[in-house]
């Protein structure tokens, strides 16, 4: 697995990703889904990169399932995008 996106997050879309974090606004899905619609890279680079499989991405992105917790892992950690605990 690669470290990072090979054409990776523009300052904007990495900057939102954060406050949206901070904010506690999103979920994970949302955030993943942001980070892969705004990387440029299509599905066969991600599957590349991460060992996703195409086909998951594709029905991911359409909403019509979710990923394992292993394969949302793989895609975080490329993106970028890390989850904290939240104490409250």
């Amino acid at each position: 697995m690669t470290n990072s996106p090979k054409k990776g997050l523009t300052f904007s879309s990495a900057r939102d990703i954060y406050l949206s974090m901070a904010k506690r606004t999103e979920t994970m899905t949302e955030l993943l889904k942001r980070a892969i619609a705004s990387s440029g890279l299509t599905f066969t680079d991600i599957q590349r990169a991460t060992g996703v499989q195409r086909a998951s991405l594709l029905r991911f992105m359409r909403g019509e399932t979710s990923l394992r917790l292993d394969k949302a892992d793989d895609l975080a950690k490329y993106f970028g995008i890390e989850s904290r605990l939240r104490r409250e």
